[in-house]
């Protein structure tokens, strides 16, 4: 099924229809010839009387009725459609309504992300162990001699460059999103809908670290916001937003948490609840002199 779209006398989009709404709007009057409509496969969009054949059949003409009129071109028309394609996202689109990331989409997108960046971390430290000769007993000799320190700076520097790298490339790219936040559905931009700049990207990693050293009151914080900004948003300016914002579609953003979001969250809390259960085995075993 093809879906149409519609602008009103005010500019404003309406849509995705399908053709039977159209062709009932049509025969309410409120699509009149020159309003521009648009489907997938037109270059732009096109005023309705060169196109409403594909929707309304053509009814005989009455008698007597005089010829319509051929259309007049695009470059005469004052209804001329811009000559961008519709479904070019690239461009920021401001003025319609925003949907902001809510808190639970942030905290299943960085689940997501931590997840890969401990991959990342342990695909490269791995095989740095593994040359270095030492294995597993070079992990826990770490901080012994100089050797150790060496180890032990690499390790931590590692730890904060693979995050840092990752999601200031992620979020200065043209997806604007993280692995985890593709996943959710939601995206970094400027307050002004504008991509990130890779520097500016580092500067939010380093703001997230300092959201999460105050007791996490930072991050917290995108939660009763206005705009949903954590503490790292206002300082470096930034929105976290439905992937549709700021886009030529705002209409497809969606409120809800969505599915993945849903399956990331209860699959963290029945992590987080068998981690507790196991640590009560435990001292309940070590109380009891289970374990000596």
């Amino acid at each position: 099924m093809t879906d149409w779209y519609y602008a009103d006398a005010q500019n404003q989009r309406h849509g995705p229809l399908p053709a039977s709404d159209l062709a009932a709007l049509h025969a309410q009057g409120v699509l009149r010839p020159e309003t521009l409509v648009w489907r997938e496969g037109l270059a732009a969009w096109t005023p309705w009387r060169q196109v409403m054949q594909e929707v309304v059949p053509p009814t005989p003409a009455a008698a007597g009725a005089p010829p319509v009129p051929p259309p007049a071109s695009d470059d005469a028309s004052p209804y001329a459609p811009p000559r961008a394609a519709l479904h070019d996202d690239s461009a920021v689109v401001a003025g319609n309504h925003v949907v902001y990331a809510g808190f639970w989409k942030r905290v299943a997108a960085s689940i997501i992300d931590s997840f890969v960046t401990s991959m990342l971390f342990w695909v490269i430290m791995i095989p740095v162990f593994a040359i270095a000769g030492g294995g597993l007993s070079a992990i826990s000799s770490l901080g012994d001699g100089t050797a150790g320190a060496l180890f032990t700076a690499a390790y931590y520097l590692t730890s904060i460059l693979i995050p840092m790298v990752y999601l200031a490339w992620m979020h200065s790219s043209s997806n604007q999103a993280s692995l985890g936040k593709m996943a959710v559905g939601i995206k970094v931009v400027r307050t002004d809908g504008e991509r990130i700049s890779f520097l500016r990207g580092i500067g939010r990693y380093f703001g997230y670290m300092l959201s999460s050293l105050l007791l996490m009151i930072g991050l917290i914080m995108a939660a009763f916001t206005d705009r949903k900004q954590a503490l790292h948003d206002f300082i470096c300016d930034t929105l976290v937003v439905d992937k549709h914002a700021f886009t030529s579609h705002p209409e497809l953003q969606r409120d809800e948490l969505g599915s993945v979001t849903i399956a990331i969250l209860v699959l963290a809390g029945l992590f987080v609840v068998g981690m507790f259960v196991l640590i009560g085995i435990a001292i309940a075993a070590i109380a009891a002199g289970g374990w000596r």
